[in-house]
């Protein structure tokens, strides 16, 4: 397997595409509100990626897909298509997935929003998530196993007696919107793939209150639980460095340490 080592100059490339990515996150999260349909946030993000010079969401267009970001709500997983008939409610949890393309390069990232007042059972899915992912993140540095990524994930998930999505992983990322290695979130085997400076790639936990299984709705993108529980996702772009790692799409509000 070819895991593409990163030059200094594609880190820098990349870092700009993330820092769109991230800053994309941050400028709609002022638009989360009770009745605003998904079309609405889409076209907000849309005109602020654009805005930023030689930025496109790398999503528009992809395989064809044909929005600017992914809104999964509720019992959406993930890759929930903006709509204008899909508004949001008071109680909904929902992801956003931005990615970015730059210069040739790519930056990816998703957080989970919520819409007026949450139920205490969808918050402590949503921090379940966020949690797993920083917990991986701090395990992250040269001289490891991949698989500890999916295993540190998995035991903590499961101890919070949620499950795991299997269909859908993190991944390298860089020239190419989705390259090796895969990063999956469950402890399985890596082809014994050991992490080493200057790999870059994405964690991006897809976390169920229920059963993990999923299915695809009959437009070919939006993938929902199959029992209709409420599912939960964050993302980070992740840099191996010389003695650890560097999340490149962390906003200015978030702390690892905060997290963990």
């Amino acid at each position: 397997m070819f895991i593409d080592i990163k030059s200094s100059y594609d880190i820098f490339k990349i870092q700009q595409s993330c820092t769109v990515a991230a800053n994309t996150l941050k400028k709609i999260s002022k638009h989360i509100e009770a009745g605003i349909s998904t079309e609405e946030l889409d076209l907000i993000c849309h005109k602020y990626i654009i805005s930023n010079r030689n930025s496109f969401p790398a999503a528009l267009g992809y395989c064809g897909f044909p929005k600017s970001v992914c809104i999964s709500i509720n019992d959406v997983v993930c890759h929930g298509i903006p709509s204008k008939e899909t508004k949001l409610k008071s109680g909904d949890i929902l992801n956003i997935d931005i990615a970015i393309i730059k210069d040739g390069y790519y930056g990816d990232t998703s957080k989970m929003f919520y819409v007026g007042k949450t139920s205490i059972s969808g918050l402590n899915l949503c921090k379940t998530a966020k949690k797993s992912l920083y917990l991986a993140i701090e395990i992250v540095r040269p001289g490891i196993r991949l698989r500890e990524i999916g295993r540190t994930i998995q035991k903590y998930v499961e101890s919070k007696n949620y499950s795991i999505v299997r269909e859908y992983c993190g991944h390298g990322i860089g020239k190419n919107f989705h390259e090796s290695p895969q990063i999956l979130h469950y402890d399985a085997y890596d082809q014994e793939i050991i992490l080493k400076p200057g790999m870059v790639f994405t964690i991006e936990p897809m976390i169920n209150a229920g059963s993990r299984h999923v299915y695809t709705m009959p437009d070919g993108w939006t993938v929902k639980t199959k029992d209709g529980k409420l599912s939960a996702q964050y993302e980070h772009t992740v840099l191996v460095t010389q003695k650890g790692s560097k999340v490149m799409t962390m906003s200015s509000y978030e702390n690892v340490k905060n997290i963990v």
